[in-house]
């Protein structure tokens, strides 16, 4: 009788192993597939005025500053547009991996202006590949400049704008990134019955990797609706990332910096020689360290 019970006991554990190897052999043919996530599409989180599909990373905080000089063509009694300078000072935070908010403020218009970016699908490479990404960045803009004396006393409200913007962008190879930027602009007060609320554009920019650590970028915004006497942004660029800092220097015909001046806004011509010199600089700055963000998953 003992010998009987021994057997069974012995045959229960056995058959149990047999049973939890097979369980984890069943849960390892369940498991998803593999995939690597696509960075550094571009080499910073703006590409020249507009926005990229990057993000400031979780807990970092970029300090960003922005000048944009007079035009070339006005020679050398105004040192080629030097004597001339508009700026912007930008604080850019990660929350999460996905999720990144940001503010600054421009000497141009003296205008505020603050954004949210948030990553909706991420390029991924391997077993389940996704061959682009799309974020979406909406931002409003605060005009503080004061207004010529009228009859009309604008509301506060009047003087907000807004932005919003689909990134789709791809990574093709270590050396070649394209981004189409579909975005929609809206002002709350227009100085003409005629003129829309509404302006709609399309931006495409691109990065071009010529060594580890510089790259050419392009951008371009065409504009669908059109105010009269502006011309379509277009700016060309050099990335220099030097560690903790990227520099970017850039030639463009714009010299506003938030998307309702740069965009719809822009008074230079690249046909007339309209054309600005400018340079951004960015500072990271680490606020959170990654054991503090283990239990953030999004």
């Amino acid at each position: 009788m003992q010998i009987k019970v021994i057997v069974l006991i012995v045959s229960t554990f056995i058959l149990g192993h047999q049973v939890n190897a097979q369980n984890v052999d069943l849960f390892a043919e369940e498991k998803g597939p593999t995939s690597d996530i696509i960075t550094s599409t571009f080499k910073s989180t703006r590409i020249v005025n507009g926005q990229s599909i990057e993000n400031t990373g979780a807990g970092i905080l970029d300090f960003r500053i922005s000048h944009r000089f007079g035009a070339l063509s006005q020679g050398s009694y105004s040192l080629f547009g030097l004597d001339q300078a508009t700026m912007r000072i930008g604080l850019d935070y990660g929350i999460t991996k996905r999720l990144m908010i940001g503010f600054g403020r421009s000497t141009y218009e003296k205008q505020y202006d603050g954004f949210v970016k948030f990553k909706i699908i991420q390029q991924q490479d391997g077993e389940r590949s996704i061959p682009f990404g799309i974020s979406y960045v909406g931002t409003s803009i605060y005009k503080t400049l004061k207004d010529p004396a009228t009859s009309y006393i604008p509301y506060s409200s009047d003087r907000f704008s807004f932005a919003h913007q689909i990134l789709i962008a791809s990574k093709i190879n270590d050396y070649f990134s394209i981004q189409l930027s579909p975005t929609l602009v809206h002002y709350n007060l227009v100085e003409d019955a005629k003129i829309p609320n509404d302006f709609k554009s399309l931006g495409v920019s691109s990065r071009i990797r010529i060594s580890k650590r510089v790259n050419i970028t392009t951008e371009y915004f065409h504009r669908f609706d059109k105010l009269a006497g502006y011309y379509d942004p277009l700016s060309l660029g050099f990335d220099i990332e030097t560690g903790g800092h990227v520099f970017q220097l850039h030639v463009s015909n714009s010299t506003g910096m938030t998307e309702r001046t740069f965009i719809n806004e822009t008074a230079g011509s690249w046909g007339k020689g309209d054309l600005c010199f400018g340079f951004n600089i960015v500072r990271a700055f680490t606020i959170r360290k990654p054991k503090e963000l283990r239990n953030i998953k999004w």
